[in-house]
């Protein structure tokens, strides 16, 4: 019998990531189709998709712009070569996200996925200052709890212990900051919390140890998203940025999950009023449909690297699905339905609404804290005694099985974060349900 007519194992081959296989594969979670705010289950069961998807769905589940774009892109041009070539509509997104970026953020390079992209600005930092007869500087200083993705570039500077004790030593040269996070000083804050602006002044110490001739970046997620929703402290970013600018030191802001829209406004950066020197972006820039990340650059940084004979290559850095041509006709459609339904400014909004909902919780069994921002928040649960995670995990065997709810859940943290188009109501639905599964574990 040939390989292809062969029946398969319908659940063994696929190794999972970022799940317990051996668990999964005893009692799968499937979804079959999706549209709006919900998933649809191979039996027929509709799930309210409260956590858009990973971070990514930012307007909703089968929106017919960004499908219709997508089926005519690959009709018409299924894919071009980025390496000394283009396709006009690369350009036109491009130019579209200049304009949404904040200051002088004009310069896309653009990637598959967030890991992608993190890899890609650290790499550009490090042409950067030799370029500009710097090359000294080679360190980066993540966070403590920041997660950057799953390349050895965004581990080395993510500060997850899950995500980093199994690989070795990844990159030299990486010093981390303190969490912004104290939950004695910070629980059931709404926005962003009142102590922990004084933990970026460890930025200084750092560069005390090191010297900022050795140093190329610091990379921070505004608001740290998959280590369970941290809010910046108030004034704390604000604080990074004096200090970088003042040691010449580049500043990344990564905003796989806060750009387009997770906060109220196009990028976090925005809502802060900072212009970092780099911009990560992925998730929500094709609204999840077709993979496709960046990094926005400000204008110095590619100016710098325009140097040398015309003819020779700048940068040696790229990828074969750079600008793919059915990724780009769903960014500019998902560009289109963000402004044509002012999902933007609804999210920002609905912002009180949602974390009235989110802090009503506050009370039930082994809830801890409890931290809205924009469209996200983050629900600690008290860990089982010596058994940490399993609460999580059962509750999402729980709201899969028994309840018709997703909620990305991160170790025993609740990760809430709806489509933007979800209304007062839909909050609702999602905080009893959540309520429900919250006891159901308890």
């Amino acid at each position: 019998m040939a390989p292809l007519d062969m029946k398969p194992n319908e659940l063994e081959s696929y190794w999972l990531p970022f799940t317990p296989n051996r668990s999964f594969k005893k009692k799968p979670r499937l979804f079959s189709g999706a549209k709006d705010l919900h998933f649809l289950t191979p039996d027929g069961r509709k799930v309210i998709d409260a956590s858009s998807g990973l971070f990514c769905v930012n307007a909703g589940h089968g929106r017919e712009p960004i499908v219709k774009a997508i089926q005519e892109a690959a009709a018409r041009l299924d894919y071009a070569p980025p390496f000394q070539y283009g396709h006009p509509r690369v350009f036109e997104l491009s130019s579209r996200l200049s304009l949404l970026a904040p200051g002088d953020l004009e310069y896309t390079l653009f990637a598959n996925s967030g890991s992608e992209a993190v890899d890609t600005a650290l790499k550009v930092a490090l042409a950067y200052h030799r370029s500009r007869g710097e090359g000294s500087r080679t360190r980066f200083i993540g966070r403590e709890r920041g997660y950057h993705g799953v390349g050895f570039g965004g581990i080395s500077v993510g500060g997850m212990v899950a995500n980093r004790k199994m690989f070795g030593n990844m990159l030299t040269g990486v010093d981390h900051l303190p969490t912004t996070y104290n939950r004695s000083k910070q629980a059931f804050s709404v926005g962003e919390p009142e102590w922990g602006a004084e933990t970026a002044d460890e930025l200084e110490r750092l560069i005390g140890l090191h010297d900022a001739s050795t140093i190329a970046a610091v990379i921070v997620e505004p608001v740290a998203g998959s280590t369970g929703c941290l809010p910046p402290p108030k004034g704390y970013l604000e604080r990074l940025r004096q200090i970088t600018e003042k040691h010449g030191i580049l500043l990344i802001f990564d905003e796989v999950i806060t750009g387009f829209g997770r906060l109220g406004y196009p990028f976090a950066a925005e809502r802060y009023g900072i212009v970092p020197d780099m911009i990560t972006f992925a998730k929500g820039v094709t609204n999840g449909s077709v993979p496709m990340s960046g990094v926005m650059v400000r204008k110095p940084i590619y100016e710098t690297h325009m140097q040398g004979p015309e003819h020779v290559i700048e940068l040696f850095h790229g990828y074969t699905y750079s600008g793919h041509p059915l990724a780009v006709a769903a960014g500019l459609a998902t560009l289109d339905v963000y402004k044509d339904e002012g999902l933007f400014e609804k999210a920002r909004a609905n912002e009180k609404a949602f974390a009235d909902a989110m802090m009503s919780l506050r009370g039930l069994p082994n809830v801890v804290d409890i931290r809205p921002i924009g469209l996200i928040c983050g629900i600690d649960l008290d860990p089982i005694p010596g058994k940490p995670g399993l609460r999580g995990y059962n509750a999402i065997e729980s709201m899969y099985h028994e309840h018709d709810l997703y909620v990305r859940v991160s170790g025993d943290t609740i990760c809430v974060a709806p489509p933007l188009i979800a209304t007062e109501s839909d909050f609702g639905q999602i905080r009893d349900k959540i309520a429900t599964v919250i006891k159901a574990v308890a």
